[in-house]
Protein backbone atom coordinates (compact mmCIF):
# COMPACT_ATOMS: atom_id res chain seq x y z
CA UNK A 1 0.00 0.00 0.00
CA UNK A 2 1.23 3.46 -0.97
CA UNK A 3 2.21 6.09 1.63
CA UNK A 4 1.30 9.60 0.47
CA UNK A 5 1.76 12.61 2.05
CA UNK A 6 0.11 15.83 0.98
CA UNK A 7 1.29 19.34 2.18
CA UNK A 8 -1.39 22.04 1.95
CA UNK A 9 0.38 25.19 1.84
CA UNK A 10 -0.93 28.66 2.26
CA UNK A 11 -1.16 29.97 -1.73
CA UNK A 12 -4.40 29.61 -3.86
CA UNK A 13 -6.71 27.50 -3.69
CA UNK A 14 -9.73 28.33 -5.73
CA UNK A 15 -11.82 25.38 -4.42
CA UNK A 16 -11.21 23.30 -1.03
CA UNK A 17 -13.44 20.74 -2.63
CA UNK A 18 -10.87 19.72 -5.05
CA UNK A 19 -8.24 19.20 -1.99
CA UNK A 20 -10.97 17.24 -0.01
CA UNK A 21 -11.15 14.89 -3.31
CA UNK A 22 -7.88 14.25 -3.59
CA UNK A 23 -7.84 12.86 0.42
CA UNK A 24 -10.73 10.93 -0.26
CA UNK A 25 -8.78 9.27 -3.17
CA UNK A 26 -6.18 8.00 -0.69
CA UNK A 27 -6.80 5.24 2.16
CA UNK A 28 -4.49 6.79 4.90
CA UNK A 29 -3.22 10.02 3.29
CA UNK A 30 -0.88 12.24 6.22
CA UNK A 31 -1.26 16.00 5.62
CA UNK A 32 1.35 18.59 6.46
CA UNK A 33 0.04 22.19 6.24
CA UNK A 34 2.61 24.62 6.00
CA UNK A 35 1.06 27.48 8.44
CA UNK A 36 -1.76 29.31 6.65
CA UNK A 37 -2.69 25.99 4.62
CA UNK A 38 -4.45 24.74 7.65
CA UNK A 39 -7.40 27.18 7.04
CA UNK A 40 -8.16 24.73 3.94
CA UNK A 41 -7.66 21.75 6.38
CA UNK A 42 -10.80 23.47 8.28
CA UNK A 43 -13.05 24.61 5.32
CA UNK A 44 -12.98 20.77 4.36
CA UNK A 45 -13.37 19.14 7.64
CA UNK A 46 -9.71 17.36 7.72
CA UNK A 47 -7.75 17.10 10.81
CA UNK A 48 -3.55 17.62 9.53
CA UNK A 49 -1.15 15.66 11.43
CA UNK A 50 1.34 18.81 11.62
CA UNK A 51 0.89 22.15 11.81
CA UNK A 52 4.24 23.53 10.83
CA UNK A 53 5.70 27.49 10.57
CA UNK A 54 6.32 30.63 11.85
CA UNK A 55 2.11 30.99 12.75
CA UNK A 56 2.01 34.13 10.95
CA UNK A 57 -0.57 33.75 9.00
CA UNK A 58 -3.07 31.55 10.56
CA UNK A 59 -5.50 32.72 14.29
CA UNK A 60 -4.33 31.31 17.38
CA UNK A 61 -8.47 30.21 17.62
CA UNK A 62 -7.75 28.22 15.01
CA UNK A 63 -4.38 26.44 16.20
CA UNK A 64 -6.00 25.59 19.36
CA UNK A 65 -8.78 23.88 17.85
CA UNK A 66 -6.44 21.45 15.60
CA UNK A 67 -4.02 21.02 18.61
CA UNK A 68 -7.13 20.26 21.04
CA UNK A 69 -7.63 17.06 17.75
CA UNK A 70 -4.33 16.10 18.28
CA UNK A 71 -2.25 18.29 15.22
CA UNK A 72 0.92 18.71 16.58
CA UNK A 73 1.89 22.48 16.12
CA UNK A 74 5.98 23.02 15.33
CA UNK A 75 6.41 26.81 15.75
CA UNK A 76 9.42 28.49 13.99
CA UNK A 77 10.51 32.15 14.57
CA UNK A 78 9.60 34.42 11.87
CA UNK A 79 12.89 35.32 11.29
CA UNK A 80 14.06 31.91 9.69
CA UNK A 81 16.03 31.15 6.24
CA UNK A 82 13.47 28.64 4.96
CA UNK A 83 10.12 29.14 3.78
CA UNK A 84 7.26 27.53 5.68
CA UNK A 85 6.62 25.04 2.75
CA UNK A 86 10.25 24.03 2.65
CA UNK A 87 9.98 23.20 6.61
CA UNK A 88 7.21 21.28 5.30
CA UNK A 89 8.70 19.35 3.11
CA UNK A 90 11.71 18.41 4.99
CA UNK A 91 9.29 17.19 7.86
CA UNK A 92 7.47 15.23 4.72
CA UNK A 93 11.09 14.05 3.64
CA UNK A 94 11.89 12.11 6.81
CA UNK A 95 9.23 9.89 6.90
CA UNK A 96 10.62 8.69 3.40
CA UNK A 97 6.86 8.29 1.88
CA UNK A 98 6.08 6.81 -1.62
CA UNK A 99 4.98 10.43 -2.84
CA UNK A 100 4.46 13.75 -1.91
CA UNK A 101 1.86 16.03 -3.29
CA UNK A 102 2.03 19.73 -2.70
CA UNK A 103 -1.11 21.71 -2.87
CA UNK A 104 -1.41 25.57 -2.29
CA UNK A 105 1.99 26.21 -3.46
CA UNK A 106 0.95 28.37 -6.55
CA UNK A 107 -0.95 31.93 -6.59
CA UNK A 108 -0.22 35.73 -7.44
CA UNK A 109 2.73 35.79 -5.49
CA UNK A 110 5.32 35.08 -7.91
CA UNK A 111 8.15 34.49 -5.61
CA UNK A 112 6.65 31.98 -3.47
CA UNK A 113 5.64 30.31 -6.29
CA UNK A 114 9.08 30.24 -8.06
CA UNK A 115 9.80 29.13 -4.54
CA UNK A 116 7.88 26.25 -4.23
CA UNK A 117 8.59 25.05 -8.00
CA UNK A 118 12.58 24.78 -6.83
CA UNK A 119 11.50 22.82 -3.99
CA UNK A 120 10.55 19.93 -6.47
CA UNK A 121 14.37 19.63 -7.27
CA UNK A 122 15.33 19.76 -3.42
CA UNK A 123 12.46 16.48 -3.47
CA UNK A 124 13.68 14.92 -6.67
CA UNK A 125 17.31 15.18 -5.11
CA UNK A 126 16.16 12.81 -2.08
CA UNK A 127 14.56 10.49 -4.42
CA UNK A 128 10.87 10.86 -3.34
CA UNK A 129 8.09 11.29 -5.98
CA UNK A 130 6.85 14.65 -5.59
CA UNK A 131 4.80 16.66 -7.77
CA UNK A 132 2.53 19.91 -6.92
CA UNK A 133 -1.13 19.73 -8.15
CA UNK A 134 -3.56 22.49 -8.44
CA UNK A 135 -7.09 22.24 -9.75
CA UNK A 136 -5.52 23.30 -13.47
CA UNK A 137 -2.42 21.36 -13.67
CA UNK A 138 0.31 19.45 -11.78
CA UNK A 139 4.07 20.43 -11.77
CA UNK A 140 6.74 17.79 -11.04
CA UNK A 141 10.46 17.06 -11.88
CA UNK A 142 12.06 14.62 -14.19
CA UNK A 143 15.49 13.87 -13.62
CA UNK A 144 16.18 10.19 -15.19
CA UNK A 145 12.74 9.42 -16.87
CA UNK A 146 9.22 10.20 -15.64
CA UNK A 147 5.61 9.80 -17.26
CA UNK A 148 2.71 11.98 -18.43
CA UNK A 149 -0.75 10.50 -17.77
CA UNK A 150 -3.91 12.03 -19.34
CA UNK A 151 -5.50 12.63 -22.44
CA UNK A 152 -4.51 13.33 -25.51
CA UNK A 153 -4.74 16.82 -26.54
CA UNK A 154 -4.04 17.95 -23.28
CA UNK A 155 -0.77 20.69 -22.82
CA UNK A 156 2.38 19.71 -21.18
CA UNK A 157 5.13 22.04 -20.95
CA UNK A 158 8.74 21.12 -20.27
CA UNK A 159 10.77 23.82 -19.04
CA UNK A 160 14.67 23.22 -17.94
CA UNK A 161 15.38 23.96 -14.04
CA UNK A 162 18.87 23.51 -14.01
CA UNK A 163 21.26 25.92 -16.44
CA UNK A 164 21.18 22.85 -19.06
CA UNK A 165 19.68 19.77 -19.57
CA UNK A 166 20.66 17.36 -21.61
CA UNK A 167 19.69 13.80 -23.78
CA UNK A 168 15.83 14.70 -23.60
CA UNK A 169 13.65 12.07 -25.53
CA UNK A 170 9.91 12.21 -25.30
CA UNK A 171 7.64 9.95 -27.03
CA UNK A 172 3.45 9.92 -27.12
CA UNK A 173 3.38 13.80 -27.47
CA UNK A 174 2.21 15.84 -31.13
CA UNK A 175 5.93 17.00 -31.17
CA UNK A 176 8.55 14.07 -29.77
CA UNK A 177 12.08 14.58 -29.06
CA UNK A 178 14.99 12.42 -29.54
CA UNK A 179 18.52 13.60 -27.37
CA UNK A 180 17.27 17.43 -27.24
CA UNK A 181 19.34 19.90 -25.20
CA UNK A 182 17.31 22.74 -23.41
CA UNK A 183 18.77 25.60 -21.65
CA UNK A 184 17.54 28.24 -19.33
CA UNK A 185 16.55 31.36 -21.68
CA UNK A 186 15.26 29.24 -24.22
CA UNK A 187 12.02 27.42 -23.26
CA UNK A 188 10.89 25.62 -26.19
CA UNK A 189 9.33 22.95 -24.90
CA UNK A 190 6.04 25.00 -24.32
CA UNK A 191 2.75 24.30 -24.97
CA UNK A 192 3.34 20.14 -26.39
CA UNK A 193 0.31 18.07 -26.18
CA UNK A 194 -0.24 14.39 -25.37
CA UNK A 195 -0.91 12.67 -28.39
CA UNK A 196 -1.75 9.19 -26.46
CA UNK A 197 -2.76 8.86 -22.99
CA UNK A 198 0.52 8.41 -21.44
CA UNK A 199 3.74 10.24 -22.66
CA UNK A 200 6.94 9.36 -21.66
CA UNK A 201 10.05 11.93 -20.91
CA UNK A 202 13.49 10.78 -20.19
CA UNK A 203 17.08 12.81 -19.66
CA UNK A 204 20.31 12.21 -19.18
CA UNK A 205 21.58 14.86 -17.34
CA UNK A 206 19.99 17.76 -15.20
CA UNK A 207 16.41 18.32 -14.24
CA UNK A 208 13.33 18.92 -16.21
CA UNK A 209 9.89 20.37 -14.75
CA UNK A 210 7.08 19.15 -16.48
CA UNK A 211 3.79 21.14 -16.70
CA UNK A 212 0.38 19.12 -17.71
CA UNK A 213 -2.57 20.82 -17.82
CA UNK A 214 -5.74 18.98 -17.05
CA UNK A 215 -7.68 21.59 -18.73
CA UNK A 216 -6.58 24.59 -20.41
CA UNK A 217 -8.47 27.40 -22.40
CA UNK A 218 -6.31 29.25 -24.51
Amino acid sequence: MENTVFIIAGGTIDDAAFVKQLLDRESNPLILCADGGARYCAAIGAIPSVIIGDMDSIEEALLDFFKKRGTKILRYPRSKDETDTELALHHALKLFPDRIIILGALGSRIDHSLGNISLLVAGAKQGADIRIVSEHCELFPVKDSGAVKGSPGQTVSLIPLTEEVTGITISGFEYPLAEARMELGRPYGISNRLASPEGHISVKSGYLLVVHYFELKE
